[in-house]
């Protein structure tokens, strides 16, 4: 028995669910749907939604329908944040409106296009923070960002997510191998 499924999930004040082919919620963030796939049902009770399947078959799809609703109700009540430091000397960020545009060494700038209801603010332009309510959509722009340049395990530069641990490659020596 999937033990994420069973979990019944809260519903915050303001968030507002319909449940037909696909659970569609409305919050004071946004709005997202998710789909429910055959031989899964989600009921409105005791004040939250729970997720139920006609049988054992269907025991992946119980626990991944029930994060993705979960996910949609938190997203709609209070939202996803994704934080993201960039190290080096001369790396920096900037945005304005929707296009951000990133300079990390390469012999010309990175401009990269924001999608719809996702967010970027970026502090002292080396902290960068993404928000919004759909968190597939917030870890996927953070983890392009984190593509432009990756961090370099000799040097430690690059963008990386704020807290992520790094090993530390040590370098060649010149002992030149006699």
């Amino acid at each position: 028995m999937s033990r994420i499924g069973k979990k019944p999930i809260p519903l915050p004040g303001g968030v507002k669910i319909a449940i037909g082919e696909r659970l569609e919620v409305t919050g004071p963030k946004g709005k997202l749907t998710v789909p429910i796939p055959p031989g899964i049902t989600i009921e409105h009770a005791n004040g939250g939604l729970e997720v139920k399947r006609s049988g054992d078959e269907h025991a992946a799809l119980h626990g991944l329908t029930r994060a993705l609703a979960a996910n949609a109700v938190a997203g709609v009540s209070t939202g996803f944040t994704r934080e993201l430091d960039i190290v080096g000397i001369g790396y920096r960020a900037d945005v304005k409106g929707k296009l951000a545009t990133f300079t990390l060494g390469y012999s010309h700038p990175i401009e990269l296009l924001l999608p719809e209801g996702v967010d970027l603010r970026i502090d002292k332009q080396t902290h960068l923070v993404l928000s919004g309510y759909d968190r597939q959509a917030v870890g996927q722009v953070a983890a392009n960002i984190r593509a432009l340049r990756k961090p370099d395990p000799y040097k430690n530069k690059g963008i990386r997510y704020t807290g992520e641990a790094l090993r530390k490659k040590v370098g060649k020596t010149g002992a030149g191998g006699k």
